[in-house]
């Protein structure tokens, strides 16, 4: 809720030796920012009371003492919820890098950022499809699933997606390119999965857990992949839901039911952006941006990722480059 955020005024921090003083210029916002604001382990320490809120931004370079960064650059970085921050590109926990030729803010922060790359990864390394396969995706119409099934697409599957209400599901299969859509508020998953994907699905694309995982377990072919990327199903829950209860199905299927972390394939994040970036250029993969703006409207911002109001990948403009 927005009480819960304080808004804190500081002085501009000055740079020290080999850093960078970014003022930052967009945010990212993702479900897994919620999942930093619990006090339990994680692939990443939870933020501690009173801290600012960790988050992939795009900024410009101010003042550097940095020899390769020059005032005026354009860079993405994992920083915080504050307008200036002062960094070291060499930390691997910042990862600042320049923003490429052609690419914009909103590119760096979606389609060739974490979520286009957490598609790119769950899909073909993780669900590893095969051309002639059914590919399964909740959450479709967002930042990941869209880009996801997209890939799929690209390999030669059969995609369905499911996502909520009229606008995404006409934008899922009038641009985006899916077979089929699903909508969730309005019809039956289980029954639906089962007219969309008669031969059962091969690769789930899972960001949604909860009863539409268990819907679709329902469904799954032998041998069946299930790629376990979120489940913004109970981010916000106080009970854990109780779904899946079917997991039986991934046994007599002889199905496999993977989670994974971006982290893990930071290695080849550049060579994966590269291709992706191609695909963009040859106009094989669109992308949907929400764009907010104002830093006044950080929780707001936040809250849409929840309450299905975002469309495609959630940003927030508190400045324009100079």
């Amino acid at each position: 809720m927005p009480e819960n955020f304080d808004f804190v005024e500081a002085e501009i921090p000055e740079p020290d030796d080999d850093e960078v003083l970014i003022r930052n210029l967009y945010f990212s916002f993702d479900p897994t920012q919620r999942n930093m604001m619990i006090d339990q382990p994680g692939y990443l320490p939870p933020v501690e009371l009173g801290a600012p809120m960790r988050a992939a931004t795009v900024g410009q370079v101010v003042s550097s003492r940095n020899s390769e960064f020059a005032e005026g650059d354009l860079v993405q970085a994992t920083g915080c919820w504050q307008d200036f921050v002062a960094i070291s590109p060499r930390s691997s926990a910042t990862g600042v890098t320049k923003l490429p030729p052609g690419v914009s803010p909103e590119m760096m922060l979606s389609v060739l950022g974490i979520t286009g790359l957490t598609a790119y990864f769950g899909m073909l390394d993780i669900g590893q499809v095969q051309a002639g396969e059914t590919v399964l995706v909740s959450g479709a119409a967002g930042a990941t699933g869209s880009i996801a099934g997209q890939i799929a697409k690209l390999k030669g599957c059969r995609v369905v997606g499911i996502a909520g209400g009229d606008r995404k599901c006409a934008w899922l299969l009038e641009e985006a390119g899916f077979d089929a859509v699903i909508d969730y508020k309005s019809e039956n998953v289980v029954d639906q999965i089962q007219v969309h994907c008669p031969d059962k699905w091969d690769v789930f694309f899972d960001n949604v857990g909860g009863t539409i995982l268990q819907d679709a377990l329902e469904h799954i072919n032998l041998r069946g992949r299930v790629v376990l990327c979120g489940a913004i199903s109970g981010y916000n829950t106080d009970t854990p839901s109780p779904c899946p209860n079917n997991l039986m199905k991934l046994v007599t299927n002889r199905g496999r039911m993977e989670g994974f972390i971006i982290l893990d394939f930071l290695g080849s994040a550049q060579s994966a952006a590269q291709e992706i970036l191609s695909w963009i250029q040859a106009g094989d993969i669109v992308y949907k941006i929400d764009l907010q703006e104002g830093f006044e409207n950080i929780p707001s911002t936040l809250l849409r990722l929840f309450s299905g109001q975002n469309f495609g990948k959630q940003l927030l403009k508190i400045a324009d480059p100079v």
